[in-house]
């Protein structure tokens, strides 16, 4: 059948589309590193240095610690990603394969941090946290859509739909200088472990009398470990009021893994990483309320294409993100000594420009944050924080190889069959307690 060798020749084109979906979704950032930044939206993060979670934001920070510190803690991330009203045009009408109420994963996200002062000058600490990771499922709706009447069938874009989900961890080892009264530097290494699972399948028109049967696209799991790093600096005017900045170096990351389709092999995915540049300030304005705040800018553009090598060389996809902004503000309020309370706001913008995705819905996003300590004793206290993220509803459009194909050997159907519409729509709670404890 024609309509067969049509979907031969575009198999690695379909490969191509849905390997590139599995990295689009490692480029997604997470903010959960603490859970006094989720109480405070993460405003003056890089600068505040109230507990050891500072090493996730600036390394130079630790010069403001005269005592070792330990903390711990867990985010929970309640995930909800609706995706509605999928549907392509075609000469028959708009064709409609349905809506997913929550289409994500919950995640707990783990996270650790030690800081240990040598003298008045130097420190150096340890970390373990998450800067990037996802998990959607949009398989309920690659089922096939029934026309004229219910006597043919058309297959879903399923090369667009599936489960994607991928976990990055950051293992982080840092020091700090303090060059004077006003001045600290400090620097880190970090080490990258993540992995990703992408399944891809549906019913598609390749039986020898082009009937509809079904096939796993793609299935991929994949792991690696990549190096970056980060420096940093905080100027301090005076106890009260200081600054704090840092760069954090991203790598090109490779996993290694199989990615099989058709008979295809890749063993590895090549994913630039974006860096992330971040400034922010802490200000004491009385003996009780302090006033903080961040500005940071993370490196999307750089997330430019995605290559794969082994067996052979070949770039999979082009992207055209943008590079994105975050601007928080927040307060922190010493009610006794028992208890502090913070509240914040963060508007982080999205990092889709031209290219858009159903397994991973992109927009700008509020954050309406609040959280609390509670001091146990004079060594040890327990951090509270929860976030309420909220998306915009947003329209996209995403092309569609599989429907491009039957499109090509039915131009009945229309020429923009392969053009798939969807609304979507991300918010998300992230409810986060962390363990502090001073030596």
């Amino acid at each position: 059948m024609i309509i067969m060798k049509i979907f031969n020749k575009t198999l690695i084109a379909v490969s191509v589309a849905l390997v590139s979906t599995q990295t689009m979704a490692a480029g997604f950032q997470i903010n959960s590193q603490s859970a006094t930044g989720v109480g405070r939206a993460f405003a003056g993060d890089a600068v505040i240095a109230d507990n050891a979670s500072v090493l996730s934001r600036n390394p130079a920070a630790m010069a403001l610690f005269d005592e070792k510190q330990l903390s711990m803690g867990l985010t929970y991330a309640d995930v909800q990603v609706e995706v509605q009203d999928v549907f392509v045009n075609s000469n028959l009408g708009e064709l409609h394969y349905g809506n997913i109420d929550d289409g994500a994963e919950a995640k707990v996200i783990p996270n650790f941090y030690y800081v240990s002062p040598v003298n008045d000058k130097f420190a150096y600490g340890v970390a373990m946290f998450s800067n990037f990771g996802t998990g959607t499922d949009t398989s309920e709706l690659s089922q096939p859509k029934s026309i004229l009447g219910g006597a043919a069938q058309i297959p879903a874009p399923a090369d667009l739909l599936g489960k994607t989900e991928v976990t990055t961890i950051n293992f982080n080892l840092s020091a700090s200088y303090r060059i004077n009264d006003n001045l600290s530097v400090g620097a880190g290494l970090d080490v990258i472990y993540g992995s990703g699972v992408l399944t891809r399948s549906g019913e598609l028109p390749v039986a020898p009398d082009g009937s509809l049967v079904p096939v796993d696209l793609v299935d991929v799991d994949a792991d690696g470990i990549a190096f970056g790093g980060i420096v940093g600096a905080v100027y301090e005017i005076n106890a009260d009021h200081r600054f704090g900045v840092s760069y954090r170096f991203s790598p090109e990351f490779t996993a290694d893994g199989t990615v099989n389709y058709a008979g295809v092999d890749f063993e590895e995915i090549n994913i630039p990483l974006p860096d992330i540049f971040q400034v922010a300030g802490f200000h004491q304005l009385t003996e009780k309320f302090a006033l903080h705040y961040t500005a940071q800018m993370t490196t999307w553009g750089d997330f430019h294409e995605i290559t794969v090598t082994d067996p052979s060389e070949a770039q999979l996809k082009k992207y055209a993100w943008d590079d994105s902004w975050l601007f928080s503000v927040g307060g922190t309020y010493t009610l006794n000594d028992s208890w502090t309370l913070r509240a914040g706001y963060m508007f982080d913008q999205g990092v889709v420009g031209e290219v858009s995705s159903i397994s991973i819905p992109d927009s700008d996003r509020q954050w309406y944050t609040m959280g609390a300590t509670y001091n146990l004793s004079k060594h040890t206290s327990l951090d509270f924080g929860i976030a309420f993220v909220r998306g915009e509803e947003t329209q996209l459009t995403e092309h569609s190889s599989v429907l491009d194909a039957v499109g090509q050997e039915m131009p009945i159907l229309g020429a923009d069959l392969g053009t798939v519409h969807a609304t979507t729509t991300s918010n998300a709670t992230y409810y986060s307690i962390q363990y502090n404890y001073k030596f």
